[in-house]
């Protein structure tokens, strides 16, 4: 099963009681603190066969988390073997939850889907190209607004991202756009970056404090966070590997893109919350009670200028979906991350790698594959 990689640009920024009645655990609490022994023999075949460090897996429904696996090492040469706790980089996929909180601002009225850059900045003194002003946030979470893919990240270091993010929107949206807006899609890291920026200017807040606000508090994902993962000089989470498997010289949550890129790519959490994420789109394209209403899932998962991009997802048809289905992947060169939803059929399957490349690609397909394989067996039993 082949997907079309989503990488992010990446410029490495280094600067209980108890009681009298024990209770048993609801089978989600069970599920959520135990690695499936079958799931973690899928894993493990994917990540000998592809080399890879380590490899996480889940299998998710409407109701929440089925069942995870981990399995491998946090970084080679070391024996500490990667945890059902882990926290793994998630990389492109943020897009989807950065479109899900303007899909939120659009349901208070703080934005809307044809709100234009110029309606939020021109009275910031920020001279916009003519050919820009029009810019839609529709045309930013679809990859049509014509900008190019990235800024050139060693110009914006800096640890203050929402000044970062300000600049930005300066410097680019003076330049011409490379297409016509609306007309190409053209895939955009700086598309993710301006939508944040216009998400600050109308909330005054942050891009992360609308976040926690709006997706990962409601949702529950206690564990998410920004940037890479572990305590710098321990391997005590995941550590990231090149593309030839080769761990970087460095981890934290200074090893990763640049702060002003965090709403294209930048969060990290366990496969448990993500999965908590990944439940609420099923749930809210499959019209049951989820974090929006539906006709905001609706338009978060369709592709609004053709094509096969929507807001965040890159929609698709399988037979094993029973039709429709939506994918994303996901890499800062140094981890990579993909999933597969299949609204008829109300499942999904997360993939996780503390690697990148081709290689860490090609093993988060072939484990994604064998859990598509394995929950429909399971079902039809």
């Amino acid at each position: 099963m082949s997907a079309r990689t989503i990488i992010v640009a990446v410029v490495v920024f280094l600067v209980p009681a108890i009681g009298i009645c024990e209770q048993r655990p609801t089978p989600q609490e069970a599920a959520t603190a135990n690695a499936d022994p079958q799931i973690n023999a899928l894993l493990e075949e994917a990540r000998k066969k592809w080399d890879v460090p380590a490899l996480a897996g889940a299998i998710v429904s409407g109701d929440g988390l089925v069942a995870f696996g981990v399995v491998g090492v946090r970084k080679r040469g070391d024996e500490t073997m990667a945890g059902p706790r882990d926290l793994w980089h998630l990389g492109s996929n943020t897009k989807a939850m950065t479109a899900t909180l303007i899909a939120a601002l659009v349901q208070q009225g703080k934005l809307d889907w044809d709100t234009t850059v110029a309606e939020v900045f021109a009275r910031d003194g920020i001279d916009i190209h003519p050919d820009f002003r029009g810019v839609t946030v529709l045309h930013l979470l679809s990859h049509r607004s014509g900008l190019p893919a990235n800024l050139n990240l060693v110009d914006f270091l800096g640890t203050n991202e929402r000044a970062e993010r300000r600049r930005a929107v300066k410097l680019e949206l003076a330049k011409p756009p490379q297409s016509e807006p609306g007309s190409k899609f053209e895939y955009s890291n700086l598309g993710y970056l301006i939508a944040g920026a216009m998400i600050e200017k109308r909330t005054g807040k942050s891009w992360q404090a609308n976040m926690k606000e709006h997706v990962l508090g409601p949702l529950k994902m206690t564990s998410a966070g920004y940037g890479g993962t572990g305590t710098p000089g321990k391997v005590d989470q995941p550590w990231g590997h090149l593309a030839n498997g080769t761990p970087v010289t460095a981890n934290g949550p200074k090893v990763d893109n640049p702060p002003v890129m965090g709403p294209a790519g930048r969060v990290h959490c366990t496969i448990q919350d993500w999965s908590k994420y990944v439940a609420d789109v099923l749930r809210g394209m499959t019209g049951k009670p989820a974090l929006l209403p539906n006709d905001l899932y609706q338009k978060l998962t369709a592709a609004p200028y053709g094509g096969d991009y929507a807001l965040g997802w890159v929609t698709t048809t399988r037979d094993w979906a029973g039709g429709p289905a939506l994918r994303h992947n996901g890499s800062n060169t140094m981890n990579y991350a993909t999933v597969w939803i299949a609204p008829q059929r109300d499942f999904a399957v997360l993939t996780c790698a503390n690697q990148g490349g081709d290689t860490a690609q090609f093993a988060c397909d072939a484990a994604a594959s064998a859990l598509i394989k394995f929950h429909l067996s399971n079902r039809k039993q």
